[in-house]
């Protein structure tokens, strides 16, 4: 016999079928389809004017679909975007918060706009506030107004929580404590839709990912699986002068793809002993500088080029 608690784990955190978003002429979202599932970290990868926040603010039921279909938590979002938003969580990437209130105050205020909320200490704690708690928002750095809005978007305990970019403004140890708080989440079951520009950050935190680009997912699966399907190559990164010749590299056997940006070329090559001889020899015989030579492993950075041809801030 199913309980309630297995019925909950069947139904999907979020589901988005056929999803089409316009705007005038310009079709933003075309027809995209993915789950999330409670428990999960599902990222959402695209450059700028991908389609990535406009898909998320419809989800969220900030902005009204064109076509398909948007559950959250079962609940028809265009239909019940008022009880959806007591059970959800946003960080947006962008937050206007009341500079003449302290983080606890606005912690508070915030809380009192739904039915459940956690204590603020609770939240201050979590997100590496304390010293700051009776400091004025308007006197928090940039980084500390953006562990606030994380927390604000905690305030209400939520099932699912959307993180829009949420490490921007952090520094390295700061980012990595916010990972712990993304990962607390998920030991809690709680289902997160996340959007990154930290190509470290989405391989460290996402169970799976969705690269989307001019509205369209071009790939979606688990990290390390988009890496093993996109690349049997291994990649050969080092610095060169301008007398490199980029066209001699791509005759070389084995060598599948070159990458050049800002003085540092890549080698995507299945023979990576043969392809580093021929460069090492040329290098000796002086027929180009090169520095700084590395051997690595694709990461989802090279699937990210591959699929959109740039970066991902581009």
């Amino acid at each position: 016999m199913s309980t309630d608690c297995d019925i909950m784990r069947a139904m999907h955190a979020i589901e988005v079928s056929g999803l089409v978003k316009r705007y005038g002429a310009l079709v933003a979202v075309d027809g995209i389809s993915f789950t999330v599932e409670r428990g999960e970290v599902f990222g959402l990868l695209g450059p700028n004017g991908a389609g990535k926040t406009t898909t998320v603010e419809v989800i969220e039921g900030l902005r009204k679909l064109d076509d398909g279909t948007v559950r959250v938590l079962d609940t028809d979002v265009v239909r019940n975007s008022k009880e959806i938003k007591q059970r959800i969580g946003i960080q947006l990437q962008t937050s206007s918060l009341f500079e003449s209130l302290t983080a606890r105050e606005v912690l508070d205020l915030f809380g009192s706009f739904y039915r459940k909320k956690l204590p603020a200490d609770e939240l201050i704690s979590l997100l590496n506030l304390q010293e700051k708690r009776n400091s004025l928002v308007k006197n928090l750095s940039g980084g500390q107004q953006q562990r606030l809005s994380v927390a604000l978007a905690l305030v209400n305990d939520p099932e699912v929580v959307f993180l829009d970019e949420p490490t921007t403004g952090l520094d390295p140890q700061a980012r990595r404590a916010l990972w712990e708080v993304i990962e607390h989440l998920k030991r809690r079951d709680r289902a997160i839709l996340l959007t990154t520009h930290q190509m470290e950050e989405a391989e460290r935190l996402c169970d799976r990912v969705a690269i989307i680009d001019h509205g369209h997912i071009l790939a979606m699966g688990k990290p390390r699986d988009l890496v093993k399907s996109n690349f049997e190559e291994v990649a050969i990164e080092f610095e060169a002068d301008g007398r490199i010749d980029l066209g001699s590299l791509k005759g070389l056997e084995g060598v599948s793809n070159i990458r050049e940006e800002e003085g540092v070329v890549t080698v995507y090559t299945k023979e990576a002993q043969g392809t580093l001889a021929v460069l090492l020899s040329s290098a000796a015989k002086g027929e180009w500088q090169m520095d700084n030579m590395r051997v690595r492993v694709a990461t989802l950075e090279d699937v990210f080029l591959k699929l959109t041809g740039r970066r991902i801030r581009e």
